[in-house]
């Protein structure tokens, strides 16, 4: 158990598909004292015009993360060994950084993270809102997973490989936190 000392706050970042929440929900749950926040549970005030954001450069800064920051605060108040943030900025949002002492990037190959996302977002969606949404995709969105390629994952400390099983990629991450702490 943590003795007054502050948790290690450890952030998982990936593209959209790419395993964050599943990584952040298995390590919740095989990690001791933990407690783990996730980005998709919050409603957050960003840019007007998501095309016009991801095309001039995909700047984190402009959402306001203030939700997250007040639980993120309130959890690093409790005697917590760790706090996990399903967190697709990782360093790279100026509000939050502060507070991440531990980065990891989930380098999933943009066709398995696409498959992955079309399974979970459009199960019951009929195939023409399937293949309007890889239409956009082609047009626009991709635009901002390569962004995430060349932004958040070369300021991650540790790079995990997405096309490993769940466990290999719990067990990577629970090997190199474990590292982490001795020094």
């Amino acid at each position: 158990m943590n003795k007054g000392k502050h948790p290690i706050v450890i952030a998982i970042a990936s593209v959209s598909g790419g395993g964050k929440t599943t990584i952040v929900s298995h390590l919740n749950s095989s990690l001791p004292n933990v407690k783990a926040l996730f980005f998709d549970d919050y409603e957050f005030d960003g840019p007007d015009d998501f095309i016009e954001w991801m095309n001039n450069g995909c700047n984190p800064n402009e959402w306001n993360l203030s939700p997250l920051i007040k639980d993120l605060k309130t959890l690093l108040m409790e005697p917590l060994d760790y706090i996990l943030l399903d967190f697709p900025y990782a360093y790279k949002h100026s509000k939050t950084s502060e507070y991440i002492d531990f980065a990891v990037f989930i380098d999933t190959p943009l066709d398995i993270a696409m498959a992955r996302r079309v399974t979970r977002d459009f199960k019951d969606s009929s195939v023409k809102n399937i293949l309007m949404d890889m239409n956009n995709y082609i047009r626009r969105g991709r635009i901002g997973y390569l962004n995430m390629l060349e932004t958040i994952k070369p300021n991650s400390e540790f790079i995990v490989d997405g096309t490993l099983s769940i466990s290999e990629i719990v067990n990577s991450i629970t090997l190199k936190l474990k590292e982490k702490k001795r020094k």
